[in-house]
This record gives C-alpha cells, sequence and structure tokens, in this order.
C-alpha cells in the first residue's frame, strides 16, 4: 500500500469513528432529485395490463381512517384491493392513555402493537368480518434488505395487506423525527420495534434509502391508485398553546409527520415515473388523490350525518377497548380513539374528509368529428382519452401529453376556434434537504381543434418563494364571450388570483381579487346570461363571490363542501348536511361532496354529485339517476351536448367510463 493511500485508510477510519461518536454515519454522496421529462409522447401501462389496486401511505396508524376515509372504503366496498403504508411506528410518547383510568408507565413498544392491533380491528370489520378475525403476520423483504411487518387478510377475492416501517416518531435528539429526516441530509433513523412484531431486528434509514424503500414498494405493488397526506399544508398562525396541545406544527395548519410524509411519498412517486421514463418503460397508470389532515378542524365541517356515522364507526375498532380479549397482550388498540371520542373530540378531524386538490374530475370536450375528449392526469402526467365512435362510450388507450410530474386536478377552457387550453399544478421541485420544494402553474395550448399541442408553458404563480407559492390551490378557468380567457387560484393567503389571456394570447399579470375574507380551495366559475364571470368560493363564514373581479356585496350563505356554478347561479351544502341547495331551494340530489353544475338551453340546469352511499347520480330537472354499477368512481365530470347528458368517470383501474343518464 502506498503511502498516500495508507493515510486515506487511516483517514477514513477516523471519520468513521467521529461519526459513530456523534450518532450518525458520513452522508453518501445525494443522489440527484428525481426529474420527469415532460415532454409528451410515452408509452403508458395499458389497461388490459394492469388491475384495479389501492395504495395510501400514511404518517401514523390512523391517519387513513380519520382523512382517507371514506373514499377508502368505498373503494373496499367496490372490491379494490388495498395496500396501507404506515411509515412511523405510532409509538410517539408509549402511554396508551384511557379516560377516566390513572396513566400506565410510558411502553413505547406496547403502545405502537396496540395501534397496529386496532388497524386490523377496524380493517377486519371493513371486509366484513370480526373484529378479532386472525391475520396473516409476516416479514417483508425491502430494497436495501431491509424489513417491515406485513399482515394480510383476505376474505374472498377481497383483500387487505398493511405494511409497517416502523420509524419512529420521536428520537432523543429529535422530537419529530421524519421531519427531520426530510430535511437533515446526514440524518440516519434507527426503526423501532414493536411488541409482538414478526420484525426483530431494526434497520437504519436516511432519506435516500427512505424515497428507494417507497419506489421499491410502488414497483411492487404497481397500484393504480394512490392516497396520500397533504404536501403542502396551509399557512396557519395562531398562538403556541394551542398549537402545541393539538400537535401542529408551527406555522402549519398540520401535523409536522403529515407533511414530511406527503412530501416523501409525492417525491418517491416522482423517482417511480422518471426512473421508468429513464429505463424506457410504460408509464405506470395510477390516479393520485392527496387529503388535507388537521386543516379538517379550522374549516366548517362537511359530512352529512350518516357518512359521518359511517366513518366514525370505522375509529371505533380501531380505538378499542381494554376489556377487549382481542389476543395481542400489549392492548387491543388505540384507547384514547375509542367509543364516542371520535364524535365529542374538539376538534372534529372525523367530521370532514377534504382533497388537497378538489375537482380533479376529467376535463371534457368534443372533438371536431363528434367524438369526446377526456383529459386527466395519470402517472403523474395529463393525458387524453378519445371515444372510438362518437356517442359509443367506449374509450381507447391514454395519450400520454407530458408535463409531469403534476397534481391531480387539471382546469380546462375552450377557445372560440374550438381549440383546448389545458391549466395545471406542476411539481417543478420536491428535492428536502434544503432544496427546491416548488409548485407552479402550467398551460398546454392545443395548436389546432381535436389535434396536436404545442409545448408546455409555465405561468408562475401568484405568491413569491417556495415555501408560500407552495399553497396554490387547483385551476380553474373559463372563456368569456369576448375571447379572453380567466384564469383563478386559491393563493397562499386563502384568497383568490387571477391571471387573464387576452384574445390575441398574451397573458397578463397575476392579480389579487379584492377582499380580505379566507377561502377554501375547489373554485368554481361560470358566465351568466350576460358574459359576466362569476367566481365562487366556499368561505370561512359564507360564500364568497366576485362578479368580473369585483366582490359581490350580497350576503351569501355558509357552505361546508366545496360549490358550484351555472349560468352564474351557485349551488352549495350547508355544514354538516346532505342536501344540495340551489336558487330555488332544495335541488333533491342529497349526498355529499363536490357537486359538478353545467347548463345548456335544451336542458337546463344538470347536476352531477354523489349520493350518500358514494354513487355517482345526476340531477336534470325534476329527474334523479342514480348510477348502481359499475363500482366506485374517482371522479367524474358531465357534459351536456347534442346527445343529452353524458357523465364521464375515472375508475379504480385508471381507466374512464361513460354513462348516459
Amino acid at each position: 500500500m502506498t503511502t498516500t493511500a495508507r493515510r486515506r485508510t487511516v483517514l477514513a477510519a477516523a471519520l468513521a469513528v467521529t461519526a459513530a461518536a456523534a450518532g450518525c454515519s458520513v452522508p453518501e454522496p445525494r443522489r440527484p432529485a428525481p426529474t420527469v421529462d415532460p415532454a409528451p409522447g410515452k408509452p403508458i401501462a395499458p389497461a388490459r395490463a394492469r388491475r384495479a389496486l389501492l395504495m395510501q401511505f400514511a404518517a401514523h396508524p390512523d391517519d387513513d381512517l380519520y382523512f382517507m376515509n371514506p373514499d377508502t372504503q368505498r373503494l373496499l366496498d367496490s372490491g379494490v384491493p388495498l395496500v396501507s403504508v404506515y411509515v412511523t411506528a405510532g409509538e410517539h410518547t408509549g402511554r396508551n392513555r384511557v379516560a377516566g383510568m390513572p396513566d400506565t408507565p410510558p411502553d413505547r413498544a406496547a403502545y405502537s402493537s396496540a395501534r397496529h392491533q386496532g388497524l386490523r380491528q377496524a380493517y377486519a370489520e371493513a371486509l366484513g368480518l370480526p373484529r378479532f378475525t386472525p391475520w396473516r403476520r409476516e416479514v417483508l423483504a425491502l430494497p436495501g434488505g431491509r424489513r417491515a411487518a406485513i399482515d394480510t387478510l383476505t376474505r374472498g377475492r377481497r383483500r387487505i395487506e398493511l405494511i409497517f416501517l416502523n420509524l419512529p416518531m420521536h428520537t432523543n435528539r429529535r422530537y419529530m423525527a421524519v421531519p427531520a429526516l426530510w430535511h437533515d441530509r446526514a440524518l440516519e433513523l434507527r426503526t423501532h420495534l414493536s411488541a409482538g412484531s414478526p420484525v426483530t431486528r431494526s434497520d437504519t434509514y436516511d432519506y435516500d434509502r427512505l424515497i428507494g424503500v417507497l419506489v421499491g414498494l410502488l414497483r411492487r405493488y404497481r397500484p393504480t391508485v394512490v392516497h396520500t397526506l397533504d404536501p403542502d399544508p396551509d399557512i396557519q398562525l395562531g398562538d403556541e398553546a394551542t398549537r402545541k396541545r393539538d400537535s401542529e406544527q408551527r406555522g402549519y395548519a398540520d401535523h409536522g409527520d403529515h407533511t414530511a410524509v406527503g412530501c416523501f411519498s409525492w417525491a418517491a412517486l416522482s423517482r417511480w415515473v422518471s426512473d421508468a421514463v429513464r429505463d424506457g418503460e410504460p408509464i405506470p397508470a395510477f390516479a393520485t388523490t392527496a387529503f388535507r389532515g388537521y386543516y379538517n378542524r379550522h374549516w366548517p365541517k362537511n359530512l352529512p350525518p350518516g357518512v359521518l356515522k359511517e366513518k366514525a364507526a370505522h375509529l371505533v375498532p380501531y380505538g378499542g377497548d381494554p376489556s377487549w380479549e382481542c389476543g395481542n397482550p400489549s392492548g387491543c388498540g388505540d384507547y384514547g380513539v375509542g367509543g364516542d371520542r371520535p364524535l365529542t373530540n374538539r376538534k372534529g378531524w372525523v367530521r370532514s374528509t377534504h382533497h388537497r386538490w378538489p375537482g380533479a374530475g376529467p376535463a371534457l370536450g368534443e372533438e371536431p368529428d363528434g367524438r369526446l375528449a377526456a383529459y386527466g392526469v395519470i402517472g403523474l402526467r395529463a393525458v387524453r382519452w378519445r371515444e372510438s365512435a362518437p356517442g359509443s362510450g367506449a374509450w381507447g388507450e391514454p395519450e400520454d401529453l407530458g408535463g409531469g410530474p403534476l397534481a391531480p386536478a387539471l382546469g380546462s377552457a375552450v377557445l372560440g376556434d374550438g381549440r383546448v387550453l389545458l391549466l395545471g399544478v406542476r411539481f417543478a421541485a420536491i428535492e428536502g434537504h434544503g432544496g427546491p420544494n416548488r409548485r407552479e402553474v402550467v398551460l398546454l395550448e392545443q395548436r389546432s381543434p381535436g389535434g396536436p399541442f404545442l409545448a408546455w408553458r409555465g405561468l408562475g404563480g401568484p405568491d413569491r418563494g417556495d415555501d408560500r407559492g407552495r399553497r396554490i390551490g387547483a385551476p380553474v378557468a373559463v372563456t368569456a364571450p369576448d375571447g379572453r380567457v380567466h384564469l383563478f387560484v386559491r393563493n397562499a393567503d386563502k384568497g383568490v388570483s387571477t391571471r387573464v389571456r387576452a384574445a390575441d394570447g398574451a397573458w397578463g399579470p397575476w392579480r389579487t381579487l379584492p377582499g380580505d375574507a379566507e377561502v377554501q380551495d375547489g373554485l368554481t366559475v361560470s358566465l351568466d346570461g350576460a358574459g359576466r364571470v362569476h367566481v365562487y368560493a366556499a368561505g370561512r363564514e359564507s360564500v364568497r363571490h366576485w362578479v368580473d373581479g369585483a366582490a359581490d356585496t350580497e350576503p351569501l350563505p355558509l357552505s361546508g363542501s366545496t360549490v358550484a356554478s351555472a349560468g352564474g347561479e351557485l349551488y352549495y351544502r350547508r355544514p354538516a348536511a346532505g342536501e344540495l341547495l340551489g336558487p330555488a331551494g332544495d335541488t333533491g340530489l342529497d349526498g355529499y361532496g363536490g357537486v359538478v353544475a353545467a347548463r345548456s338551453p335544451a336542458l337546463g340546469t344538470v347536476l352531477l354529485g354523489t349520493d350518500p352511499r358514494g354513487r355517482v347520480a345526476v340531477r336534470a330537472g325534476a329527474r334523479l339517476r342514480t348510477r348502481t354499477a359499475g363500482g366506485a368512481a374517482l371522479s367524474a365530470a358531465l357534459h351536456l351536448g347534442a346527445r343529452g347528458v353524458t357523465v364521464v368517470g375515472l375508475g379504480a383501474d385508471g381507466h374512464p367510463w361513460s354513462w348516459r343518464p
């Protein structure tokens, strides 16, 4: 060995000793952040080659029950298999508190185990089985030699797999361990061992290893639907005592673990797609939904009594009871959550279900030959489906329009000559480690009616800086009679910002609509008979309304859900109520969630929504029709044309369907 080589060996050994003494390792060279080629024309995994499967990524064992239901349950009821990944062990302080009983000594291994048992109880009942049904419990091999606990339960063709990565919530040096892992390149976390787990040896994770494991799970299961937590929660300022009591991170309306796991999930999805593009493989065909978390307590509640009762009932077996004989010596659930506590908890998390980017239904247009075209986001990329023939209801394979990685919701507008504009929110960067974490509004303009598109173009956003810019909402747009296109988005201050495209194609600057009242995302825009542009948004104290950019001072009601408009008129649901109300009162379209409204001279106003059982329903005049076959829809859109009413939805297999009620 040469003198130089010997010196390098000694130096390396010294660094290793120093790092071990500091409780961390010398970081490996950072892998470049995933970059998705936005150019169109990539192959996409065909519908015939995939089976519907839901995969969800949660931070804690209960995030899915509080924030992703009833969407998860509706897909399960449709027979869609579920793989649910829990990043942390959920060990917290190790105290499984029982109301009215003395505190027990902290035991993190036992508390984590009890929460996992609670999930098994909840999901057994979700499959219609007794809550103490035994699960198959095994060790799952992960990339890099790591291991996870995997619990599996089947009932006929229905199947649920629960995967526990068991990263710690807290360490001796880090109260918020996973958020620190997102930000700190040099940090390593050692997994937590839950009592009774089939995994009996700890592993270590750094940033890249966690991304690698999440990508490995995506490749293994190849989901067609992915649920994540919110990577970009609202800015929320408040008193420090309330923030700490409610476990919200400083300055934002959510738990820090939720945000970090949301970011890790979206970074992993981006890497999965970018690796496929790099390797010449088909784009994985999956749809995404991100769910708000502690946001739920800050806004009017949006679930009607029947849906709320069903959602809260799933938390009863999860919470469990110390008197139950479940067969798990460490505990039979998360006792502080059981019984009636989900409904009596002042935070009210269970009383709402909010999507981070509402309005993610397909954008619809009619081709020059009469066929319908549907635009959506599959594999984080914009795609176009076309009917095989006018009115056939049969849809071809998706055509890749590129542009990714995109959030799920696409806004659209049709120009006077029939060309389509698509508008989305792009994850321009999601790097962690102090790197850029940037979102921007992007535009795709059709070159000719029914034809190809120009290159993607960035429109920026209304807020400066990455942190504020990440809070941007789902875009909505409309073309006015004078040829101008009006684009609207929710901004970081929870107001509404707009940008206008002139008839010659030039875009004006971003500006904020007047008024200081805060609104939720899920804006709606329509034209009245005089060609005026109406924008509505569900506010904290009432629905807010602007006409041609001016604030309407007329008092409007309070809405719990996102709102809809057609012909300049408002449709909304009162908080915690199922009735859909319009200008003439109750429309008869009872249910929950978002609503779509459209108007034509021949058909009048037609409404599309979701009934209390999660089924797509349409109200046209005095007639109500409900789609009872075909399983749960991820989203649906409405088209009024010469053939009447057509509903186009996206199925759990990532392929569209048509229904003509």
